[in-house]
C-alpha cells in the first residue's frame, strides 16, 4: 500500500479549543486501487470515545455517490467495522464498492454510555462530517443514502425521516462534530429494524442462554421502560415520522421468523410510508431468523440491497 506524504504541520492554523472532530487525513491506496480513510474522527464530546467513521473509494475517478454504513447491536455493542456474523465484510464491502459506491462505515455511542437520541445525533453528525469534507473525502456530498441492520437499520430510518421539518426536528438534528448542516439522504435500506418502540413494549425478549447476562436493549436505550418514558419511545418510533415531508425510498428487508424484531415491525413502518406516499418496496426472507440466519441466499439479499441504493444515487459501475 502507499501512503501519501503527510501535509507540512503549520502551528498557526491550530485554534482553542480544538474544533469536536479532525480533518481527514490522505488516504492509503491499495493495489487493487482502492483508497481508504480509516478511524476518522467525526464527533468527539468530553467524557466520550471520540465516534469514528472510515470511508472506502472505489477505484478510480470520483466524486462518488456514498453509502452510510451503521452497524447493529441492540445499540449496546457493535463495531462499524464488522456486519453480522451471517454477513462476510468482504462480501459486504466488495458489493458497495463493486457498485461505484463510496463506502462509509460510523460508530456511534452505545445506549449505557447515552440514551437516545445521541445515537441519532451520531449518525447525522457523521452525515454532516461527510458533506463537509466531501471534496477531502472524494464524495458527492448531493448523492447520500443510509443502510443499517437491526438497531442499526432503526438509526437508518429515523436519519432518513427525521429533519428539521418534523416533530421534535433541531433536537434530534443535534450539534455534534461538525454542528450544522445538511443531513437529509436519498435512500434508505433498513434490514429488520424496529419501527414502533410502543409496539415492541408487548414482544418479549427471546430467552438468553444460562450465565450470560444482557440489559434489557429496549430500556437502555430509552433510558428506562416504555412504560416509564412512553413519549421518548414514540420520539425514538420511526413511524411517528412516516407521514413526511419528503419521504426519502425504502427498502425494508426481515426475516419472517424473526424472533427478536418481529417482522411486524417493518410491516407497520412499510404502512405508515405508503400511508405518507411514500416510496416503499418490503421484501421478505422467508424463514429467516433475526440477522437472517436460515436464509440460504445472504449474497442475494446484500446484492437487492445495493442494487437499490445504486440506482436511487445515481451509481456508475
Amino acid at each position: 500500500m502507499t501512503q501519501s506524504p503527510p501535509a507540512a504541520f503549520d502551528i498557526s492554523d491550530m485554534t482553542w479549543p480544538p474544533p469536536p472532530y479532525q480533518s481527514p487525513v490522505p488516504p492509503v491506496t491499495g493495489p487493487d486501487g482502492v483508497r481508504r480513510f480509516d478511524g476518522v474522527t467525526y464527533a468527539t464530546t468530553p467524557g466520550y470515545r471520540p465516534r469514528l467513521l472510515d470511508v472506502q473509494l472505489p477505484a478510480g475517478e470520483g466524486p462518488f455517490p456514498a453509502v452510510v454504513w451503521i452497524h447493529g447491536g441492540g445499540w449496546l455493542e457493535g463495531d462499524r467495522r464488522y456486519p453480522p456474523p451471517t454477513v462476510p465484510a468482504a462480501l459486504l464491502h466488495g458489493a458497495v464498492l463493486a457498485a461505484g459506491l463510496a463506502l462509509v462505515s460510523i460508530d456511534y455511542r452505545h445506549s449505557l454510555e447515552a440514551p437516545f437520541p445521541a445515537q441519532l445525533h451520531d449518525v447525522k453528525a457523521a452525515i454532516r462530517y461527510v458533506r463537509a469534507f466531501a471534496d477531502a473525502l472524494g464524495i458527492d456530498p448531493d448523492r447520500i443514502g443510509v443502510w443499517g441492520e437491526s438497531a442499526g437499520g432503526h438509526l437508518a430510518a429515523l436519519a432518513g425521516l427525521v429533519g428539521p421539518g418534523t416533530p421534535d426536528g433541531a433536537a434530534l438534528e443535534g450539534t455534534a462534530g461538525v454542528g450544522s448542516g445538511e443531513t437529509g439522504v436519498l435512500a434508505v435500506v433498513d434490514w429488520y429494524g424496529c419501527s414502533d418502540l410502543e409496539a415492541l413494549a408487548a414482544h418479549p425478549m427471546p430467552p438468553m442462554p444460562s450465565g450470560v447476562e444482557f440489559p434489557d436493549p429496549y430500556a437502555a436505550l430509552l433510558g428506562g421502560t416504555e412504560a416509564e418514558r412512553p413519549a421518548l419511545a414514540r420520539v425514538a418510533s420511526p413511524v411517528t415520522y412516516a407521514g413526511g415531508p419528503h419521504l426519502p425510498p425504502f427498502l425494508l428487508v426481515h426475516g419472517t421468523q424473526d424472533g427478536l424484531v418481529p417482522y411486524s415491525q417493518s410491516e407497520a413502518l412499510a404502512e405508515a410510508l405508503r400511508s405518507g406516499e411514500g416510496e416503499v418496496t418490503l421484501r421478505p426472507v422467508d424463514g429467516a431468523d433475526h440477522i437472517f440466519l436460515g436464509s440460504p441466499d445472504i449474497a442475494g439479499i446484500v446484492a437487492e440491497s445495493v442494487a437499490f441504493l445504486a440506482g436511487h444515487l445515481g451509481a456508475s459501475a
